[in-house]
């Protein structure tokens, strides 16, 4: 089983994101679950999104609390959450951000993890750019899928399309694409 932990804050689409990753699972004839852990914060309080994704059936329910990848919407939470509680050397990062883990002062912490397995993503930047609104989950899973592997980018691209259609879909599939593209580069 692959787990993954979102975290971001009200209405930068951690739940959503956390959704369509399970999507993109189901369309490659695998086993997800996707829930929120939040209370009855506000727009802009820290939301926890979680994902699994397996080959068999997943019988557990709990919060992810060791999870394999990390997908952080919003680096301020580095001030007020422990965001890499639980994971592992060998896990994934994912950092919404167009500046450096150096700007970011993380640069230490990273380097514990094998080449490859963190990246900055400035996908706030890419959502303005494609879809005109500063929502970045959809493009953070187009950079899951690119430093994983564990989605292939077109099931990613259905799943956004099937949760937006139309002219929207087709705009955050565009900026999923350039978030893979930048993670590969």
């Amino acid at each position: 089983m692959f787990q993954v932990r979102i975290h971001g804050r009200g209405g930068q689409g951690a739940v959503t994101a956390a959704e369509m990753l399970s999507v993109a699972a189901f369309k490659e004839g695998r086993h997800a679950q996707a829930f929120p852990s939040f209370g009855s914060e506000r727009m802009g309080a820290p939301v926890v999104s979680f994902c699994r994704i397996a080959d068999t059936e997943i019988r557990t329910r709990e919060p992810v609390s060791a999870p394999d990848a990390l997908i952080v919407l919003d680096p301020t939470l580095f001030h007020s959450v422990d965001v890499f509680q639980g994971l592992p050397e060998t896990g994934y990062v994912l950092i919404n951000s167009s500046r450096t883990f150096e700007e970011l002062h993380i640069a230490d912490f990273m380097k514990r993890f094998p080449f490859g397995h963190t990246h900055c993503v400035p996908a706030t930047e890419l959502a303005r750019q494609h879809v005109g609104r500063p929502v970045p989950n959809a493009a953070l899973l187009g950079g899951f899928a690119a430093i994983t592997g564990q989605i292939r980018i077109e099931s990613v691209l259905a799943a956004i399309r099937e949760t937006f259609p139309g002219a929207i879909g087709e705009a955050n599939a565009k900026a999923a694409v350039a978030a893979y593209e930048h993670c590969l580069a």
